[in-house]
């Protein structure tokens, strides 16, 4: 077995030619070199240097063994380098997970953000319903989810971050669109296009019907935002969607929201990670940005709130 102490010895030795400067550079007396060089010649079998005077010179196995010895230590400083630039935000990977609503309408904003200060991090975004991106930090696909609630887990911390406003959307020539306020009896037997199972809009809907006593009459369901309001624009039924991800689309009259009568919902979304388990260093820093911007007082503010958040704090 080799010594590293030992090929360290030598590499100083061998490209000096000179075993004082070795143990000048590694801070050891010049016959601790000398003992260490004979014992690597011993393990190895070999006559490493020649000796003529006070000089020494390597030998022929020597001078054969000195490039992949010094190879080993140039690597060693390389690994040196590398886990100084990860500490230091220089180097590393930032996985995160989050929903497609937010992966559109707000991770784009947080991540210049993130990355204004940290360049060279490279960033993994994975995006799916809050259920699927829970078991994503479980399987350690991801670090950091920012995701609703949609189930507790054991090995998961949530930490609140936002409230989003969860409204239901109809084409804008609807019946019940017109209305100042619709009963829940009016919208319980329209065909509904729902998100899929696992996501928080899911939960949040379910639990309104439930609350009735009544099942959603589930035309579709998907986790596609852009084709649920594509389908709800043509009059194919309705859907509950997250206010600003539909923010376009009400502004310029392409869909309509129904107030529900004392139904007004909210989403509890939360920055989700792991308990007891370490948080790499650029997972920390981008906890550090969204701790700025998560709220004091958990209050019904969401995406377009954040985002001003950041606006301002660029500025």
């Amino acid at each position: 077995m080799l010594n590293f102490n030992q090929l360290r010895v030598f590499s100083l030795a061998a490209k000096h030619e000179n075993f004082t400067t070795a143990a000048q550079k590694l801070f050891i007396t010049q016959p601790a070199v000398t003992a260490q060089i004979r014992e690597l010649e011993a393990t190895c079998n070999l006559k490493l240097f020649k000796k003529r005077g006070r000089k020494v010179y390597l030998s022929d196995e020597g001078k054969i063994l000195y490039p992949y010895v010094s190879k080993i230590f140039e690597y060693e400083k390389e690994v040196e380098n590398v886990i100084e630039d990860m500490r230091k935000l220089k180097r590393g990977v930032l996985r995160l997970g989050t929903t497609k609503a937010y992966a559109r309408y707000f991770m784009p904003w947080i991540i210049t953000r993130f990355r204004e200060t940290y360049p060279d991090i490279k960033i993994h975004l994975d995006e799916g319903s809050s259920q699927d991106m829970t078991l994503s930090l479980v399987n350690f696909q991801n670090e950091i989810a920012i995701i609703a609630k949609a189930q507790d887990h054991p090995d998961v911390c949530f930490f609140p971050f936002s409230m989003e406003e969860l409204i239901l959307i109809a084409a804008p020539d609807h019946p019940l669109a017109g209305k100042s306020s619709v009963a829940f009896d009016q919208i319980a037997r329209e065909p509904i296009i729902m998100k899929e199972v696992g996501s928080g809009t899911r939960r949040l809907v379910n639990q309104l019907f439930a609350r009735h006593g009544c099942a959603p009459d589930i035309l579709m369901e998907t986790s596609n935002t852009e084709f649920i309001k594509q389908l709800v624009q043509r009059g194919d039924g309705i859907s509950f969607l997250v206010k600003q991800s539909v923010a376009i689309e009400l502004e310029e009259g392409r869909l309509a929201a129904i107030i529900l009568e004392g139904a007004r919902m909210f989403l509890d979304v939360s920055i989700a990670y792991l308990k007891n388990q370490h948080l790499s260093p650029p997972a920390q820093a981008f906890l550090a940005i969204l701790g700025k911007l998560a709220p004091e007082e958990k209050l019904p503010q969401g995406i377009g709130a954040l985002m001003a958040k950041i606006l301002i704090q660029r500025r």
